[in-house]
């Protein structure tokens, strides 16, 4: 079963991402505050996968108003190869489609050969015409980027 995440999935979701070889997680946007504030401002865009009576797939989804991003996209070691990550990432689209988005994107690290290989798999498309950017905040980094 496929369906909208809510907060009250964030420690079996939290446990999934732990689970998965190579899965990184941040400590402030990955911590329950910081999911919680994602999933108030796209309520409707996030997924998770149920079988067994238990979360075995998730994706955060959300959007800024004119593009869609994916993140976290994982399934359970034991439940893959199932079109169980399709079936997210087509509830996600959908979710943004009714949202009136009609551009989403993720990233994915290049030495994630399964999910790099599931992307291509599904027919999206590997950007080679642009680099990708970005910036931590904190006080330490913004203050020292506006000495510089």
């Amino acid at each position: 079963m496929i369906r909208t995440m809510t907060i009250d999935d964030y420690d079996a979701v939290r446990n999934l991402w732990m689970s998965i070889k190579g899965f990184g997680i941040r400590s402030v946007d990955d911590s329950r505050e910081g999911v919680e504030a994602f999933i108030k401002r796209n309520p409707t865009t996030s997924v998770v996968a149920v079988e067994d009576n238990k979360i075995v797939g998730a994706i955060l989804c959300g959007h800024d108003g004119r593009r869609g991003c994916l993140y976290h996209v994982c399934v359970a070691e034991g439940y893959r190869m199932r079109g169980i990550g399709k079936s997210m990432v087509v509830f996600c689209m959908n979710a943004l489609k009714e949202e009136h988005i009609n551009k989403v994107s993720l990233i994915a690290f290049t030495k994630n050969d399964i999910g790099n290989a599931f992307w291509r798999q599904i027919g999206w498309t590997k950007r080679e015409d642009l680099n990708y950017y970005d910036f931590t905040l904190n006080e330490d980094n913004i203050t020292a980027f506006n000495k510089e």
